[in-house]
């Protein structure tokens, strides 16, 4: 999934602000209420019961510093780490050991990564690298394949000579994955031997055990490895067992194909007691493996799930540019081929590639990696990326006379990457990431060192290829005559707003709470439904706006074009943070932004639409937390003046059971007008008892990929999405 939605029951804002104490000191506070006059009386009482319940002292010396050793400091705070233990935390364990792999394939070292979800639960990485080393290192007198797997920031990355590029940094990629795994089998193969240790929690269960290979068992391997038979003349032809003969053998295969045969072999099984979930979704595993594979031309990937026979290779020697192709499959390309762009700046040690192509879309793509490491933050490598677009564009368009040297017209930065999907790459030494998930690149040196190379690379282009400048050119004009004209529609929409005593659409019944962290907003289709909202919502904190019909497809339609709705300039309004370039998240007027939409087919494509303009121009929202999907009860049962509300049929059918057969009315809900305004209150809106889904991003490129399949203009590929997925639906309204 890219857009993910966490169920969970949320209490009003005001119940998180509180802080839960247990419940003898809660009496001690009544306690002193009742016992004394003053509050100097009740702070004296109450503190005097923490420091006797909670034995607090008045001394604070080195013997209350603790100090975590080894890998305890992972299991006590693993969202450090990992960023956080959920199933985005649980595929990172995979990314980590994976990118291990790629760097022995950026070194020029590894050609081969294979991954395989196995039917124990378990997941193994298999790369052809050279292997982790297993000698004793004279510093721990401890194998190096120990250290690592056991060590913070242990590895070969801090070593410039062993890798040039590399994602890892820290040296706690690995070790991080020991630590959080229920067991870790590590298996080295290296000079025909293969080394296995085992570790249960980050602690070795057994010690480095070693296994030399026989020629049947390396050729097997190979096989395995590479899908292909072994090229090799045996000496021992008879079929017997010879000893001396199998060792000549052995030998000579070592030095036709020993190259080839080191590598690493990693399997582990993630902790229960840690990651709320521990089963790997295949999809989410594929996506990112046939990213990289994009990202490093050549370099074959493969990923098999043993549970299902699902199964993938991926392999493009295309690189970049094919990876721009696929992205933009379905959309309508204003150049056929994807314009190159490879440089190299040997004295930084920085190497960029570059694929760019437009499509007649609104909206910009860009993805931005540093040493295959996906930087969905950006960071200074995307910042020059961007600004040399905009100057190169600019440049060579007054240059070529398409825009007139004495014109005041300047092409934005919006303008120049409206409709472009491009990828940027950049492998470098020494990146300097935020954090271990390595979200942003902070190199200051790098904004400055793109954005010459692109430019450069850019010029040269366009003076090369002039229709294509002209297509982008037209495109850009079209993207700034299009921004005027939504910042006039705004103009004019906040003079119409000033004229009006509140400046807040008609249609919504605000709240009184003016701290937006503690206001929420329900988006509610049609009137009945948002009769009873209001009719039952808590006025204080609880503000409903209704939405007469299905707003406009944003993904059809340019800003001006969306600024000329009224149910989207009511949104807008009502949500008071703009979109386009005055978008400001900190002037949002509520934080809890609540989809609240009937339980049949046109409640999800109003939630579906609803959605789509959050993600194409409020998307900060969406970051932040602040969209939720309220969770309506499907079924009410009841039996006499007993009743319940259930979500689900298979609940439904249980509780029936349990009332038994006779007397037992059920009621489905397919909209929310059919709830009066109590038993809306109680199964949706009470903090109490509500559950609601928060809507989150697991993956920028599937979630915009989505998007577009969905609710973009290719009629085609939606209909083969929806064929594809048919008997995937669970829940079919007709």
């Amino acid at each position: 999934m890219s857009l993910a939605f966490r169920t969970h029951r949320l209490g009003s804002s005001a119940n998180r602000q509180i802080l839960f104490i247990p419940g003898p000191v809660f009496y001690a506070y009544t306690l002193s209420l009742q016992t004394t006059n003053n509050y100097c009386d009740f702070f004296i009482v109450f503190f005097s019961f923490l420091q006797r319940r909670f034995s607090l002292t008045e001394t604070y010396d080195a013997s209350h510093i603790t100090v975590l050793e080894g890998l305890t400091p992972v299991r006590e705070r693993p969202a450090m780490y990992i960023g956080s233990t959920d199933t985005r935390g649980l595929h990172h364990l995979v990314y980590e050991v994976v990118d291990n792999s790629i760097d022995e394939a950026l070194a020029g070292y590894c050609t081969l990564i294979d991954v395989t979800i196995n039917k124990d639960g378990s997941l193994s990485v298999v790369d052809n690298g050279r292997g982790i080393p297993v000698d004793t290192m004279e510093k721990n007198h401890k194998s190096a394949l120990e250290v690592v797997l056991t060590v913070l920031h242990a590895g070969g990355k801090f070593d410039k000579e062993t890798y040039q590029v590399s994602g890892g940094l820290h040296g706690v990629g690995v070790s991080v994955v020991n630590a959080l795994s229920n067991w870790l089998s590590a298996r080295v193969y290296r000079n025909g031997n293969m080394y296995e240790m085992r570790f249960s929690q980050g602690k070795p269960t057994s010690p480095l055990s070693s296994h030399k290979e026989t020629l049947p068992e390396m050729i097997a391997r190979y096989q395995l490895w590479f899908g292909s038979p072994v090229v090799f003349r045996r000496t021992n032809t008879t079929g017997q067992d010879n000893a001396e003969t199998d060792e000549e053998d052995r030998q000579a295969f070592l030095a036709q194909y020993g190259a080839k045969m080191t590598g690493t072999i990693i399997q582990f099984v993630p902790d229960a007691t840690i990651f709320e979930t521990t089963t790997f979704d295949y999809d989410i595993l594929a996506h990112r493996l046939r990213e990289l594979a994009f990202l490093n031309a050549g370099l074959t990937i493969r990923i098999s799930d043993e549970r299902s026979g699902d199964q993938a290779t991926y392999c493009y020697a295309g690189g970049l540019s094919e990876f721009v192709k696929y992205l933009n499959e379905g959309s309508e390309c204003l150049h056929p081929t994807p314009i190159d762009i490879s440089k190299k700046d040997t004295e930084n040690k920085l190497e960029l590639e570059v694929a760019m192509q437009y499509t007649s879309a609104y909206d910009e793509k860009i993805y931005a990696y540093v040493n295959s490491v996906n930087t969905r933050e950006g960071g200074t490598h995307l910042e020059g990326f961007r600004s040399a677009i905009t100057r190169a564009i600019n440049t060579v368009a007054r240059r070529n006379g398409l825009i007139k040297e004495n014109s005041t017209l300047t092409l934005r930065g919006e303008d120049v990457r409206e409709g472009l999907t491009s990828v940027v790459s950049v492998k470098m030494a020494n990146p300097q990431f935020e954090g271990q998930t390595k979200m942003r690149l902070g190199n200051s040196s790098v904004k400055g060192i793109v954005d010459s190379l692109v430019y450069a690379a850019l010029t040269e282009y366009f003076d090369e290829n002039p229709k294509v400048l002209q297509i982008i050119i037209e495109k850009a004009l079209s993207a700034a005559k299009a921004r005027e004209a939504a910042r006039n529609a705004r103009d004019l929409a906040r003079r119409k707003s000033s004229l009006e005593s509140s400046g807040l659409p008609g249609k919504l019944a605000d709240c009184s709470e003016r701290d937006p962290a503690k206001s929420e907003i329900y988006i509610v289709e049609g009137d009945s439904a948002g009769g009873s909202a209001k009719g039952g919502r808590d006025r204080k904190f609880q503000a409903i706006l209704p939405l007469r019909g299905k707003i406009l497809n944003v993904e059809k339609a340019g800003e001006h074009q969306i600024l000329k709705n009224a149910e989207i300039q009511t949104l807008i309004s009502a949500i008071g943070t703009g979109i386009g370039e005055k978008f400001d998240p900190e002037r949002a007027r509520y934080h809890h932004i609540v989809i609240m939409t009937d339980a049949d087919v046109d409640g999800a494509h109003i939630r579906t639409l609803l959605l789509t303009f959050f993600y194409r121009y409020m998307l900060k929202l969406i970051e932040a937390g602040y969209v939720y999907i309220a969770q309506p009860p499907l079924f009410r049962v009841a039996k006499g003046k007993e009743e319940k509300y259930v979500y689900t049929e298979e609940e439904m059918q249980k509780v029936s059971a349990l009332f038994g057969d006779k007397g037992v009315s059920v009621q489905r809900y397919k909209g929310l007008g059919e709830m009066n305004a109590h038993q809306l209150w109680e199964t949706t809106m009470n903090p109490e008892h509500r559950v609601f889904r928060q809507v989150n991003i697991e993956d920028a490129m599937e979630a915009n990929e989505i998007f577009k399949t969905l609710m973009g203009k290719d009629v085609e590929i939606r209909k083969n999405f929806i064929v594809r997925h048919a008997r995937e639906v669970t829940n079919l309204d007709i």
